[in-house]
């Protein structure tokens, strides 16, 4: 049985970049055949930026994502680097879900400048903790990203190694997903 692998593409900037990184991890994920995918881009989800109390209704836009994240066995946060940390709508995003993200893995591909979002990265490892999501040890980091255009106009050119850098992340990825969906079926997680 597949895996069920969401993307969230974490910026929801005019004039991003996530979508094409999430296009091309999505891509190296769709090539390898044990995952089915699904793309979730925060800029069209319209999450509130304000949460609500316990007591009052789930916005619609809320219960309309919360199925989606559930259903995952894996995900694979795609975030830019803002002032050596993430966007602010990921962060809201993480927030407005609880139990959709226990027990199950995530790997974080960052982008920016040289640092290619490792500080962004290390933030989401210590919410992802906090919400019992296990982070997996690869990252994808993508430094300078905008040099690794090709003649071509396309991204990234061959030889940027990130090819590489994928496939060490979606082995780990597969394996925790497989190991945690095991797990969560004859046990089910309890905080």
């Amino acid at each position: 049985m597949k895996l069920r692998l969401a993307v969230i593409v974490g910026s929801t900037r005019s004039g991003r970049f996530g979508p094409t990184v999430a296009d091309w991890f999505a891509g190296r994920a769709a090539k390898r055949g044990d995952f089915d995918l699904d793309l979730i881009d925060l800029a069209t989800a319209n999450l509130p930026p304000t949460l609500t109390d316990g007591d009052e209704p789930t916005p619609a836009e809320v219960a309309v994502l919360a199925p989606r994240l559930a259903a995952a066995d894996a995900f694979a946060v795609v975030t830019p680097e803002y002032n050596n940390s993430f966007p602010a709508p990921l962060k809201t995003a993480l927030d407005w879900y609880y139990e959709e993200w226990h027990a199950k893995p995530v790997a974080i591909v960052s982008y920016g400048r040289e640092s290619g979002g490792l500080y962004a990265a290390a933030q989401l490892r210590q919410i992802f903790t906090e919400l019992h999501a296990v982070t997996i040890h690869h990252t994808v980091t993508l430094p300078c990203y905008w040099q690794q255009f090709a003649a071509d106009g396309s991204w990234p050119r061959p030889g940027a190694g990130y090819d590489a850098s994928a496939k060490t992340t979606l082995d780990q990825l597969a394996w925790w997903a497989e190991a945690l969906r095991e797990a969560r079926t004859k046990h089910p997680y309890q905080p």
